[in-house]
């Protein structure tokens, strides 16, 4: 059953998993059962058609069946992060370290280019100090090289947060196997999920084909005996530096409107990381219950674009002017006009629920608080801005702007 929450105020969206499969999806992988496991296991299957893939994963429909999660707490592991010098996903890999480190884990990131260079000044690379006083080591260097990098130093686990492609992930794969990793975790991303007539994205939905990510997902499960994938959507969280919220505080925070294209009623989901690390901790922790998985690595919430823009309000304490409008009709595209997809892109986290036992800690109205907060700290609300393809969709919709 789906609610949706008044119009008039902030619109979030939770949804309860279904027990019916719809028939296009009847052709999925269910998840079993193992009687020695408890746990329930996945095949390592991938098929592959000219437009779109099956992907071994969980069906919109759990065997519905008490476990219990027995978490090997005590064994502490040696936990190698690759971690991306850019992007979203940067943040991952920091807060990941330090919940590992905060569990007793030891714990090396790699972040990919030189120490010295421009990027590392910004956050997340900033605070990497909080790493290493909590016991933790940093080191830089190309993928490509890692052998020469880590050279006898050996790990238990590698989770690699970088590539997107095989061509930069196989060198750090190949590298783990040989290397004898117990276990390999990789960041891939909810971005690969076919768009659907029935949100939201559940593991085992179909993937594109064209997809960089899908092979690389496919030669991990060739390759190990333990792995796991995770699909991350929008995150938010202190330390990330793509603009996701801050799209909204730069125009609410100075008066003018918010253009969100279409009806603003397009579902989305944004993720607090600590909910991202949490998650990735537990596999770390429960090795068998999370091999052969694949899972969506986001919260147990969605939002509306719209829903987003208030709560944003909400957390900055000003009012919002909220304008929609046709990119097409306003000669703009929504993708460099609007940071989020102009579309339904909401996926669940049911795989992290019913396997591993995961559940969200975080709440988005809160979170945004914290994030204006740190919007606020670093002068954002002061910096000069430019408004270019929002003057156009304005001006298109003849709507005044403050001056």
């Amino acid at each position: 059953m789906a609610t949706l929450t008044s119009s008039s105020s902030s619109v979030l969206f939770s949804s309860t998993p279904s027990n019916l499969v719809p028939p296009s999806l009847s052709h999925l992988p269910r998840l079993s059962l193992s009687s020695s496991s408890n746990f329930s296991t996945l095949s390592s299957s991938l098929s592959i058609s000219h437009s779109s893939v099956a992907h071994p994963a969980i069906s919109r429909r759990f065997n519905r069946c008490s476990f219990s999660i027995k978490a090997s707490a005590g064994e502490k592991k040696k936990v190698l992060i690759v971690n991306t010098n850019g992007g979203g996903h940067a943040v991952i890999g920091f807060y990941f370290a330090k919940e590992l480190l905060g569990s007793g884990h030891q714990v090396t990131v790699l972040t990919v280019g030189e120490e010295s260079s421009d990027k590392m000044k910004k956050p997340p690379f900033s605070r990497f100090s909080e790493i290493v006083s909590a016991g933790g080591k940093t080191v830089w260097g190309e993928p490509a090289e890692i052998g020469k990098i880590l050279e006898g130093t050996a790990f238990d686990v590698v989770l690699e947060n970088n590539g997107k492609d095989l061509d930069t992930v196989r060198p750090v794969a190949d590298w783990a196997k040989s290397s004898g990793v117990k276990q390999f975790l990789y960041i891939s991303s909810a971005g690969i999920y076919k768009p659907t007539e029935e949100p939201p994205h559940v593991e085992g939905d179909v993937v594109k084909a064209d997809a960089s990510h899908v092979a690389v997902e496919k030669y991990i499960a060739e390759i190990f005996g333990s792995w796991a994938i995770f699909r991350p959507q929008y995150m938010l969280g202190s330390g990330n530096n793509k603009d996701c919220e801050e799209w909204f505080f730069d125009r609410i925070l100075r008066d003018r409107p918010v253009p969100i294209p279409g009806s603003g009623l397009q579902l989305t989901n944004i993720s607090h990381v600590r909910d991202l690390s949490s998650m990735l901790t537990l596999a770390v922790e429960n090795p068998d219950a999370a091999s052969s998985n694949i899972f969506n690595c986001v919260s147990d919430r969605a939002v509306t674009l719209d829903g987003l823009a208030k709560l944003c309000a909400q957390a900055a304490g000003r009012p919002v002017n909220i304008v929609h409008y046709d990119p097409k009709a306003a000669g703009v595209d929504a993708k460099k006009a609007f940071p989020f997809r102009n579309m339904h892109f909401y996926a669940e986290p049911r795989a992290a629920k019913e396997v591993l036992g995961w559940k969200s800690t975080t709440n988005l109205a809160e979170d945004l608080k914290e994030r204006f907060e740190e919007y606020l700290k670093i002068g954002r609300d002061k910096k000069t801005i430019k408004f270019e393809l929002d003057d156009k969709i304005i001006e298109s919709l003849k709507v005044p702007v403050a001056v």
